[in-house]
């Protein structure tokens, strides 16, 4: 396996990383400041910079070539770079539209999407003009399980009509979330519990749709993206916004998990790298007992251990990707499953290490390094939790070897 980065990577790479430290690391103050103005609308400091990313074409990098017209131009293995470098800065993947959910939502669309649903929302997302939310998540049943999944939507006529309650739905507190893709039941006396679920696309301005409150996060609101707590209360859409038909709707939630699950390990080896190079500076600015930090063997261990473990998941995270464009996302599940558990962990073991050097500020206010662990913590939940994946993981590698 050839892991070198291509003459057109390691260019783009340069490209991105210019961009961030010219563009988006010296606006972080300013960016926090517009965000506490106003809690849910896009920062100005956010519209500019997308705007010059876009003109500059640093841009859509996250679609694979399999889509198309769609495509961004890179394979899998080509965008883990970029989106490492993009994981180091929370709000960074947004600037060059790569940032979750909207990647996830835009994969479905240019897949499983009509031409009608690609003009009418996959063309102004990958634009840029709007943003989008995947609806799931449940607070009454364990998600965790999505058969589980109580929202109806029920065919009336020439429309579906849709009720149900959803919370910790990433993006809907947004002024400019404009789409959401709602999963919810269409059969719920389908014998195959995997044939009951669907998909549909409900425009959030839709009578019905009411957005209750914004999710915290260890404390975090997470604005201006929020996690929302949503109720559907006789939502009526038109029945051409199912995604792929009735039924589909797991096939359709595959389909988008691979890719997005890996996109989020990726971020994850880029804040991981960056809490080591925090780590590091920090033990070379501090004196402790006399001496700089630096020379504390423990404190050598914990730096020498990190840089360890983020290497074996950059590897594992290329892995995945490169068997995902040479044989395909159902062909590389179980590297898919394996760097989903594997990097959200390593990173929160990182992290916690660059607080405990950093002392108190490592939990304040005044680093990124609190923000960055409850973001890394919650990514054992998001897109299946680790427990999930052990299992089914599990389950199949005991099932192939009692074949052999």
């Amino acid at each position: 396996m050839n892991f070198e980065y291509s003459e057109k990577v390691a260019a783009l790479r340069e490209q991105v990383q210019a961009f961030i430290d010219e563009h988006i690391t010296p606006n972080e103050a300013l960016y926090h400041q517009q965000v506490a103005k106003n809690r849910w609308a896009e920062p100005a400091i956010m519209a500019e910079k997308k705007a010059l990313a876009k003109a500059q074409g640093l841009w859509n990098f996250f679609l694979p070539l399999a889509y198309g017209e769609y495509s961004g131009g890179l394979t899998n293995l080509e965008y883990a770079p970029l989106a490492e470098l993009m994981g180091r800065n929370h709000w960074a993947s947004e600037v060059f539209n790569c940032a979750a959910p909207d990647t996830g939502n835009m994969e479905v669309l240019a897949k499983y999407g009509s031409e009608a649903q690609k003009q009418q929302w996959l063309e102004p997302l990958l634009a840029g003009e709007i943003r989008s939310a995947f609806a799931m998540t449940e607070p009454k049943v364990a998600s965790s399980d999505a058969t589980n999944i109580e929202t109806s939507i029920v065919r009336d006529g020439d429309d579906y009509v849709i009720n149900g309650h959803k919370f910790y739905i990433s993006g809907a507190n947004r002024e400019n979330c404009k789409i959401l893709i709602v999963m919810g039941k269409t059969d719920a006396d389908n014998p195959s519990r995997h044939l009951q679920q669907s998909m549909v696309l409900v425009p959030t301005d839709t009578a019905g749709v009411e957005v209750v409150r914004a999710m915290t996060v260890f404390g975090y609101d997470d604005a201006p993206e929020g996690h929302a707590e949503v109720i559907f209360n006789n939502v009526r859409v038109p029945a051409e916004n199912i995604i792929l038909g009735e039924g589909r709707g797991f096939e359709v939630a595959q389909g988008r998990l691979g890719p997005g699950r890996i996109h989020h390990c990726m971020r994850s080896v880029g804040a991981a790298q960056k809490a080591l190079e925090m780590m590091c500076k920090r033990v070379n600015e501090r004196e402790v007992f006399g001496q700089p930090m630096a020379k504390n063997q423990s404190v050598r261990e914990d730096i020498a251990r990190s840089a360890c473990q983020i290497e074996q998941a950059r590897l594992m995270t290329l892995k995945a990707a490169q068997k995902m464009d040479t044989e395909g996302n159902k062909a590389a599940k179980d590297l898919i499953a394996m760097i989903k558990i594997v990097a959200p962990n390593m990173a929160l073991d990182v992290i916690d290490r660059a607080i405990q050097i950093y002392g108190a500020v490592g939990v304040s206010q005044d680093t990124e390094l609190a923000w960055m662990y409850a973001g890394q913590r919650t990514l054992r939940l998001a897109d299946g939790p680790d427990q999930v994946h052990m299992m089914q993981l599990g389950r199949e590698l005991a099932k192939r070897y009692n074949e052999a």
